[in-house]
């Protein structure tokens, strides 16, 4: 059993999903959207697409395999190809193995033949390391020393501010008295 996944007709226009139709049209794309990439952001283009009903002047029909049948179809399901390369993050890695949170993932990378002495392995991604808590907890105490930082500076302003008002207050009061005096 085969799923239609798109396709192209004889003048190489694609198959476009939703277009109910064996013909082409004309239709405006933005961003998003199948059959089109934007060029410049904001950009959108008229374009031919096909509609997504199979006709005769179809050149290519993209199929996928859903289901098989008892008997094999040659060039296709008979020959088992291995996958060239394996998981490179380390929950995949995990995954593909069935390991547990405390396994070592580093033992279990898949690893590729060039020739007799080299060997290839992928860097693993999202691998939680000591050096990586570490950084982590240094980042986070960096965040709280500043902060502690900020909370006594503003202390100390507001401290500062205090005094400034107390002494204008002062300073006033003297004016003021200076005048009555001055007056009698």
């Amino acid at each position: 059993v085969f799923r239609i996944g798109g396709g192209n007709d004889k003048q190489g226009f694609p198959m476009k999903q939703g277009i109910l139709c064996n013909h082409r049209v004309r239709l405006l794309f933005k961003k998003g959207m199948s059959c089109y990439r934007e060029r410049r952001s904001g950009c959108r283009k008229r374009k031919s697409v096909r509609g997504c009903v199979v006709g005769p002047d179809l050149a290519v029909l993209h199929l996928v395999l859903v289901k098989k049948g008892a008997e094999e179809i040659p060039g296709l399901t008979d020959d088992n190809k291995p996958r060239r390369l394996g998981p490179k993050r380390a929950s995949n890695i995990r995954k593909l193995f069935g390991l547990e949170k405390k396994d070592d993932v580093r033992q279990f990378v898949v690893r590729r033949e060039l020739n007799e002495k080299k060997k290839k392995a992928p860097k693993i991604q999202r691998l939680i390391t000591p050096s990586l808590l570490q950084r982590k907890r240094y980042f986070k105490a960096l965040t709280r020393k500043r902060m502690e930082a900020g909370k006594q500076m503003k202390a100390d302003y507001m401290k500062r501010v205090a005094e400034y008002r107390q002494e204008q207050k002062e300073a006033r009061a003297a004016e003021v008295a200076k005048k009555k005096k001055e007056k009698k």
